[in-house]
């Protein structure tokens, strides 16, 4: 059963690991990144699935970006690299990193995301030798990730407050506590959807479990603020917004053409609906995305020809 998924989509715990005995990924050759792929895949065994990266088009790693099951930089790599799954971990080898750990898991699921991160980090960290100084905790190539280099990230669906115009007030308070607020595609990216991404910016000088600690009752209290909002909406013009629910669902299953951005607006009015699949309606926000539109129909589409394929699809799937 998933928690909290009318305001909380996904959960996200990441760690970034470098092996002691190789060069950065900013200085490292193809030798040395084929040899960090094998040691990983050694140290994790026979329970993870690899897929080799250097075999896979760049629009199907894109699709995987807007799904956000790998980071744009690995999808666009040049050098080796390779992905390691199982169950809800995805393990990228020679990213920004030489390893780059994430478990994303739906709804508030913060604690089960780091349980299971550990799980796969406690065999990298028996059988690799990972960069890591009792002052500064785990080495990574960026210094923002020193310590701990985890981030901890919750995507979230707050139309209530986006409405209300209390995200500025929030995105100050966040700042102040050390957390940040993202578009769904984090840094540099725009936020769609009314659809945004909370983690923490601090790794240096706390623990892991103050973190997740930290993240989870912000949250927690960000989702009683977004409830709240949403209900007073709903009191205040209750009939309007419903009717803006059941023309937008209208116009979702009976379009010809529709750009992502268009849909963007439709699908938050919908998921703000009482009798809704959220589940479905994540699932079909990310199927229809440019990258993965072209992969579902096996082709390239320019943008007229994806506009109609997303209608089709939505009409098809809604």
């Amino acid at each position: 059963m998933y928690r909290d998924i009318d305001t909380v989509i996904s959960s996200r715990v990441r760690l970034a690991r470098n092996l002691k005995d190789y060069p950065y990924m900013s200085r490292i050759d193809k030798n040395g990144a084929l040899e960090i792929i094998e040691r990983v895949k050694n140290a994790l065994g026979d329970g993870y699935s690899m897929v080799d990266y250097e075999n896979v088009s760049v629009n199907k790693a894109l699709s995987q970006t807007e799904k956000h099951e790998i980071s744009r930089e690995f999808a666009l790599a040049k050098h080796p690299h390779a992905l390691f799954s199982k169950d809800d971990t995805k393990i990228m080898v020679c990213e920004e990193d030489h390893i780059r750990l994430q478990v994303i898991k739906r709804g508030f699921m913060l604690e089960e995301c780091y349980k299971e991160a550990l799980e796969s980090d406690l065999l990298l960290l028996n059988k690799l030798n990972i960069d890591y100084s009792d002052t500064l905790g785990y080495l990574t190539q960026c210094p923002t990730n020193l310590g701990t280099a985890m981030r901890v990230s919750v995507m979230m669906f707050l139309p209530g407050i986006c409405i209300s115009e209390k995200l500025k007030t929030i995105v100050s308070q966040l700042d102040k506590l050390g957390l940040t607020i993202r578009g769904m595609y984090g840094e540099g990216s725009e936020s769609g959807a009314y659809i945004y991404q909370i983690s923490n910016r601090e790794t240096l000088g706390i623990s892991e479990e103050k973190i997740i600690a930290k993240v989870s009752d912000i949250v927690t209290q960000i989702t009683e603020i977004e409830r709240k909002s949403r209900n007073q909406l709903k009191e205040k013009n209750a009939l309007v917004l419903e009717d803006k629910i059941s023309r937008a669902m209208g116009t979702l299953k009976y379009a010809k053409i529709m750009s992502s951005e268009e849909f963007a607006r439709l699908y938050a009015l919908v998921r703000l609906g009482t009798e809704t699949d959220e589940e479905k309606l994540d699932i079909l926000f990310s199927d229809v995305m440019p990258h993965t539109l072209c992969e579902y129909c096996n082709k390239a589409l320019n943008e007229y020809e994806r506009d109609i394929q997303r209608a089709n699809y939505i009409k098809n799937n809604i």
